[in-house]
């Protein structure tokens, strides 16, 4: 069990762990309906090598919105904490809107973000046609709680029945708070698209996405790859999930700690 700390940014309380060190700082942010835990598999990769920040990001495990907030509210928040850490400059990686908030940490604070890591995510919009069912499942589960959906919002998620144990996930969603969750979901449906501005972004990234993730198809990693400025390298995960690291875990880390020791010193 990881030990979580908390620290006092932007005037809400972000719970985190860290595994210190005085390796290169790679800090992990997750996707939506998920918290730090779903980076235990790169934890226990990185940290022997690095030092690995992890952290619950707003509505979610121990840190909880004050209010409405957006994706730059969330860049904000993860390089407030690196501030509190004492960290100038960190590897920024993240799932799905983890990696959404490390872009737009990229881009208001390009001097702090030494590469990216982004883990089946996109710098644009959900796509038109799921959006109703994405606003249906969450209306039932705010109104009847998770229970009716939770078993297709896994399966988007973490892959289909047996690729990743969803029971633990369920015990989580079971007890979330369900205000916090649509003040969540409104800023993941709601996001703005930056597909345009991350040519502005130039430091090294690396790309991992799965050939089976049921969020966001492949062809929205290519366009990131396409659009950034800097070297970019993009790995396919075979049948790997939306939670490609959670799937594969033995090929997403190789593939990070490759990644990482090739960084220039």
């Amino acid at each position: 069990m990881t030990t979580m700390a908390t620290a006092q940014v932007n005037g809400i309380s972000i719970s985190y762990a860290d595994s210190g060190g005085d390796g290169q700082a790679v800090v992990l942010s997750h996707g939506y309906l998920m918290d730090s835990s779903m980076f235990e598999p790169q934890v226990a990769a990185l940290s022997p090598e690095f030092r690995v920040i992890s952290w619950d990001e707003r509505g979610f495990g121990g840190t909880r919105a004050d209010g409405p907030f957006t994706y730059w509210d969330s860049a904000a928040d993860v390089l407030g904490l690196l501030d509190h850490l004492g960290i100038e400059q960190a590897v920024f990686g993240g799932m799905s809107q983890g990696g959404f908030l490390s872009l737009r940490a990229a881009l208001k604070a390009p001097d702090r973000v030494r590469a990216l890591v982004l883990i089946d995510s996109q710098a644009g919009l959900e796509n038109p046609d799921s959006v109703p069912a994405y606003e249906q499942m969450e209306q039932i589960w705010m109104d009847q709680g998770p229970a009716p959906v939770q078993d297709v919002v896994a399966a988007i998620i973490l892959g289909e029945p047996g690729t990743v144990d969803y029971a633990p996930w369920f015990v989580k969603w079971a007890a979330a708070d369900r205000d916090q969750l649509r003040t969540a979901f409104r800023c993941l449906l709601d996001r703005d698209d930056i597909t345009d501005r991350i040519g502005e972004i130039t430091c090294p990234t690396l790309i991992v996405h799965g050939t089976a993730d049921a969020a966001i198809p492949m062809e929205r990693a290519e366009i990131v790859r396409a659009g950034l400025a800097g070297p970019t390298t993009l790995v396919q995960i075979e049948g790997g999930s939306h939670a490609s690291n959670l799937s594969h875990p033995d090929q997403v880390n190789a593939a990070i700690l490759s990644f990482l020791r090739a960084l220039p010193a």
